[in-house]
């Protein structure tokens, strides 16, 4: 296996071993940048010299002794949102032209005190206002699409050019392009993961989370990422998380673990394929010792709305000023949504924030049924490039970003931890997330969960069978 297709977990233990090096490791990546980057489109900059500076760094610092953790010397990418001193954060948009970050954004420096190598910045949906990146491709079939709009760090993974990624997530903007990529991605409880820093899109729904190979890789980045940060209003006390790295796949399995099924709206709408994969999955959850607790979610029918009154406004006063002053620097299918967002009055966002709360309350009574819910993460698996829309059986007709955002959202609005990981592929080989959530801080749970689902019927993605 060659240093670019290892995972984090993996990559770590090699590097602490010393069967590698970090530069060896790092130099193997950035290789394949060279080599796929120019049909995948997965980074925005690339930080080669520095790079192989750090890489170089992490292996003196092993030679005398110091170990930074399971991150040193493992070299990963940042969405175009997250500040690196001295680089641009473009938010893969003119509107950001020129802009340089002066600081790291909080995630930044606790990479670079763990001895992560930045390898690069990659690319968002503009401003994260989209959900299908449309820079990138997708790293399994470079005529469809890659997920947004953390699509650039999901395809970076996924072929190979880094070992890891971080994302944000506003309404399954970490979770999408994963699924659609075969990947696992996170989205922690609202606070886990300090924002300040990162390029808001809408600040009561944004999270900060990993984009990864395994979910042991995910929880490794969780551990060593999560804590309070003073530049972050929302962030939560030390020790929140919990420990997310215990309770692997142990011999009890999942034993006891009470794992809800919804009856409703997750299994709505969904592609026959895509249904079946997952509830096979839920099916090895039961055989892994799980207890199956058919759930009925509520509010479901408000959710399109809730989310779009919560996040539109507060999108729109972020931008109100550049908008205001320089609109063409937008482009089209943002613009207009901003634009938009003047229209929504106060007194509907009110309403909004009044219905989370009640969202909120009907989740938790789920929670008193069950530990984690299992469900499919996206309805569909990647569409054409050239496709907007989706037609469904029952005549439904939805925008392709509204048909990926209706599974993910109600986590966004609840704050809730969500996890997709592999669970299979289509006819056309193309892969298929399964959603677990839990209940606020029950981030250790829902890794838990899938940690010992992938161990037993893991589906790995690797990058050198993939863009070649």
């Amino acid at each position: 296996m060659r240093p670019f297709e290892l995972t984090l977990t993996e990559a770590s233990a090699a590097l602490r071993s010393g069967e590698l090096s970090a530069t060896e490791l790092t130099g193997s990546v950035l290789e394949r940048i060279e080599a796929v980057d120019a049909r995948v489109g997965a980074y925005v900059t690339v930080t080669d010299e520095a790079a192989r500076a750090a890489a170089e760094r992490a292996d003196a610092e092993r030679a005398a002794g110091r170990d930074r953790g399971p991150l040193h010397g493992v070299p990963g990418g940042l969405k175009d949102l997250i500040d690196v001193a001295g680089l641009p954060t473009t938010a893969s948009s003119r509107a950001r032209s020129g802009h340089v970050a002066s600081t790291d954004a909080a995630v930044t420096a606790r990479l670079r005190a763990g001895g992560a190598v930045l390898v690069g910045k990659t690319h968002t949906h503009e401003f994260a206002y989209g959900l299908t990146t449309p820079q990138s491709r997708n790293a399994i079939d470079q005529d469809r699409v890659a997920g947004g709009s953390s699509g650039g760090s999901a395809v970076a993974v996924a072929a190979g050019a880094a070992t890891f990624a971080l994302g944000t997530d506003t309404g399954g903007s970490i979770r999408v392009p994963a699924a659609l990529n075969g990947l696992v991605g996170l989205k922690p409880t609202y606070g886990l993961l300090p924002r300040s820093g990162v390029t808001s899109l809408s600040w009561s729904l944004d999270h900060v989370g990993p984009i990864t190979r395994t979910v042991s890789d995910a929880a490794l980045l969780l551990a060593a990422l999560a804590g309070p940060d003073a530049g972050d209003p929302a962030s939560l006390p030390a020790g929140s998380a919990g420990d997310v790295l215990s309770g692997g796949a142990d011999g009890d399995g999942l034993r006891g673990l009470r794992v809800g099924v919804p009856s409703t709206y997750y299994f709505e709408r969904v592609d026959p394929e895509v249904e079946a994969a997952v509830r096979a999955a839920i099916a090895r959850l039961r055989d892994l010792g799980a207890e199956l607790v058919e759930i009925t979610t509520l509010m479901d029918r408000y959710v399109h709305a809730m989310h779009w009154g919560l996040m539109v406004p507060e999108a729109t006063a972020y931008h109100e000023q550049t908008l205001r002053g320089s609109p063409q620097s937008y482009g089209p299918d943002v613009r207009v949504l901003l634009e938009a967002g003047e229209l929504v009055s106060a007194g509907d966002y009110l309403r909004a924030q009044r219905a989370r709360t009640l969202l909120r309350r009907a989740w938790a009574g789920v929670y008193e049924q069950v530990d984690v819910v299992a469900a499919p993460t996206v309805p569909m698996t990647a569409v054409p490039v050239d496709q907007h829309a989706v037609h469904w059986p029952d005549g439904t007709v939805e925008s392709v970003s509204d048909a990926y955002v209706r599974l993910s959202a109600p986590a966004n609005i609840t704050g809730m931890p969500a996890l997709t990981l592999p669970v299979g592929r289509d006819a056309a080989g193309l892969p298929i997330g399964m959603q677990l959530m839990g209940a606020p801080l029950a981030d250790a749970t829902v890794l838990r969960a899938g940690r010992v689902y992938e161990a037993a019927h893991g589906v790995r993605t690797l990058p050198g069978a993939l863009v070649s």
